[in-house]
């Protein structure tokens, strides 16, 4: 084993080999810009473009030309969110998104409730996942779009896409999914699921860092978009700018990985969150399981650990490469925003760690993390008083109030 041991496989994933086998040539040897129509350094540039876009839209079930490349998943949230608010204003102001959105897309909400649009934030369950009686409720003949995301990058849970979809598609308002967990994990069919616009990562599956795209539906009905970035109208007048080729090849070898190894793969690594889970639950007690135990990524594993405060635990495992929430709010000490809107009460919110196993974890590792959370969690809850007190039968509720 090489430590630390990697388990932050949402907040991004290295390289695969095969992906920057394929990527390298383009940095070197074949460098040319894929709008220089007028020689062959152009052309072969355009073609290997033109390949990846083909292997991404075939992962999700798409057209090749209704993958518009950007820089990333919020590039890709910003367009769809604020491109889609802008073309469609006189059609109504009215959004319908959840409160455990990425920040990309909260964000962005915010954003357009400073330019008068009005924002519906949906309510979840127990464990992150949106009701269709929750979003029939929220509509309004003002609605012009819902957001929800596939999978939640905190929690992993999966939402039921389809069946939110499907209403959508039958009340005639465009639908946006943030798929960047799902992506290459999760069986993806925009005609099925009925999305209309749908924001993608490379480097949370294997690919480069620094490019995305976004799905747009070209037809039934066909979606446009209110360009944010303008200057030449590449990608369809979309979004302008010179395409990073060398990226955009990662991405589409990325996702040809993605689609031949996705089915053994989502199953090993769902026997090594298992595992992790049951050896925890093993070793300790008062430990809980954050997201819906079945319906969620399979490598992704979010655990309370009672009476031991989250950053001091990863602190005292070194050894291990985790994450106490989202990679883009990890500078915040709240508590994590995902785990309130599920009803998980400030402490257990604050004592929450992040696993997100991948590709190339092995069982050694996984139960070498076993013990060392283990040693780490007993260790740490023998240094605190709260957890004396919960052995004693203290009310810890009485003793919080009066310390604050």
């Amino acid at each position: 084993m090489k430590f630390p041991i990697y388990l932050d496989h949402h907040a991004t994933t290295p390289v695969d080999p095969e992906v920057f086998k394929t990527m390298s040539p383009y940095f070197t040897e074949v460098f040319g810009n894929a709008s220089s129509r007028n020689h062959e350094f152009g052309w072969t540039a355009e073609a290997a473009v033109e390949e990846a876009r083909a292997k991404i839209a075939q992962l999700i079930g798409a057209h090749e030309k209704e993958i518009i490349f950007t820089s990333g998943a919020t590039e890709s949230d910003n367009l769809a969110l604020i491109g889609a608010a802008e073309m469609y204003r006189e059609k109504g102001n009215h959004i319908i998104t959840t409160p455990i959105e990425h920040k990309a897309i909260l964000d962005t909400c915010h954003y357009l409730e400073q330019k008068g649009f009005e924002i519906t934030y949906l309510p979840v369950d127990q464990y992150g996942r949106v009701s269709t009686e929750d979003l029939l409720a929220a509509i309004r003949p003002q609605t012009i779009l819902v957001s929800v995301m596939l999978a939640n990058n905190e929690i992993g849970t999966i939402n039921p896409i389809a069946a939110l979809g499907k209403i959508c598609k039958d009340k005639g308002i465009l639908f946006h999914t943030d798929a960047v967990q799902g992506l290459g994990k999760v069986a993806i069919d925009v005609e099925k699921m009925g999305i209309d616009l749908l924001s993608m990562s490379a480097h949370k599956m294997y690919g480069p860092k620094g490019v995305g795209a976004l799905y747009v539906r070209r037809k039934g009905p066909r979606v446009r978009l209110t360009p944010m970035i303008h200057g030449g109208g590449h990608e369809r007048g979309m979004r302008s700018g010179t395409l990073n080729v060398p990226g955009i090849v990662g991405f589409g070898k990325a996702c040809e990985i993605a689609a031949r190894v996705m089915p053994i793969e989502t199953l090993r690594i769902t026997q090594l969150r298992e595992k992790l889970w049951t050896g925890l639950q093993k070793n300790l007690e008062d430990i809980y399981l954050n997201g819906h135990p079945t319906e969620r990524l399979s490598n992704n594993l979010n655990v309370s650990f009672a009476y031991v405060e989250g950053e001091s635990l990863i602190m005292g495992m070194k050894e291990l490469a985790v994450s106490s929430g989202s990679a883009c709010t990890s500078a915040s000490l709240e508590p994590s925003y995902v785990l309130k809107s599920i009803g998980v009460g400030e402490d257990l919110a604050h004592t929450s760690v992040r696993f997100g196993l991948g590709r190339f974890t092995t069982e050694e590792e996984i139960n070498f993390a076993i013990v060392k959370v283990s040693e780490t969690v007993k260790r740490l809850r023998e240094l605190s008083p709260l957890y004396e007190m919960a052995k004693e039968g203290i009310d810890l509720k009485s003793v919080r109030w009066t310390a604050h």
